[in-house]
């Protein structure tokens, strides 16, 4: 049985991740410091996958507690979900993102140079690609310069696992998530933003539960359909399904080094308004809102050609965007449940 290090485990990629790892006889030790997660997420996980991952609450970027648990711990292989992710919040805060997203990328790397440890999946995003000219974009389409600081760590954090990889003959797997959204069939897990949300779709939940008066849209007047920016929506079960294939790929090929690439997204795109009327009508209520000037950072336009995962992992999105925004409201409801 392998043993798995998910980084950021309790957040909200990382504990769907965690639960599906499990439910595949793999054994997960969480590293999450809580800054984008609360503790009774663990329980929860345990809750779903009916087993208990081992977890430690501290900051990846403080090497000295990483070296102790790597000590005490047979790790086959690192899945990297730990990040700070608000594009908004990156472009006031750029230097608390290039450290926290790089050292504590790098800190794991060491580790595993040092230890002659393999297979290695990282938390990437569509980011990367900046403002593609052609859609759906494929894992061919050029990278160009990130419009926003969180982008940008993205990018580097594909470049530092590149040169990783090919010098010390390692196995990685960079997997560009466009947007996720959803909770798990059991509402027992879903997106948790702390404080205000930067994603669309908990921004949407909780104005219809009445915690925010509106949703502020970020401009209406894109070159699109409707005028609001296009963009992926991936149903988080899905995406965490698209990992554990991911990895079991890196574990079973023979080759010393691997450098695999996977945009994981449905390949349609829904705009921002046609998100909020698919929520309206998947749950019944309604969804106030109001029309913001653009917000800094964003772009247009983003939706992925999937067919490599597809071919090569042998998976695929499943879930029509109507049932993914359900489960949301449901993760919604428990959460004022626990309140």
């Amino acid at each position: 049985m392998k043993t798995i290090l998910v980084t950021g485990g309790l957040g909200y990629i990382g504990s769907h991740t965690v639960v599906e790892l499990l439910q595949n006889d793999f054994e997960v030790i969480i590293v999450d410091d809580l800054s984008n997660s609360e503790r009774f997420i663990l329980d929860n996980i345990e809750q779903v996958a009916g087993k208990r991952p081992i977890f430690y609450p501290f900051d990846l970027k403080r090497r000295e507690l990483l070296s102790q648990l790597f000590d005490a711990h047979q790790i086959d292989g690192c899945i990297n979900f730990a990040a700070f992710k608000a594009v908004g919040e990156s472009q006031e805060k750029p230097l608390d993102y290039y450290e926290n997203n790089l050292f504590s990328l790098i800190n794991i790397l060491q580790e595993f140079k040092a230890r002659n440890i393999s297979n290695f999946i990282f938390s990437s995003s569509c980011t990367v690609y900046g403002q593609a000219d052609e859609m759906p974009i494929d894992e061919d389409t050029p990278l160009k310069t990130p419009e926003s600081s969180y982008g940008k760590t993205k990018q580097m954090g594909e470049e530092i696992l590149k040169d990783f990889a090919t010098a010390h003959k390692k196995k990685v797997s960079l997997l560009r998530y466009f947007n996720p959204i959803g909770s798990h069939p059991t509402a027992l897990l879903g997106e948790l933003p702390l404080g205000i949300p930067n994603n669309l779709v908990p921004y949407v939940t909780q104005t219809a539960s009445g915690i925010r008066e509106k949703l502020s849209i970020w401009g209406d007047d894109y070159p699109t359909a409707d005028g609001t920016a296009i963009r992926d929506y991936i149903y988080v079960v899905d995406l965490a399904k698209a990992h554990v294939k991911a990895l079991q790929k890196l574990l079973a090929v023979s080759s010393e080094t691997v450098i695999d690439i996977y945009n994981l997204g449905t390949g349609q795109g829904s705009s921002v308004l046609e998100v909020v009327q698919s929520f309206e009508r998947a749950n019944h209520v309604a969804v106030p809102y109001q029309i913001c000037e653009r917000r800094a950072g964003d772009i247009t336009i983003a939706y992925a050609n999937a067919e490599k995962a597809e071919k090569e992992l042998g998976w695929k999105a499943a879930t029509p965007l109507e049932e993914a925004l359900r489960t949301t409201w449901e993760w919604q409801k428990y959460l004022e449940q626990r309140a």
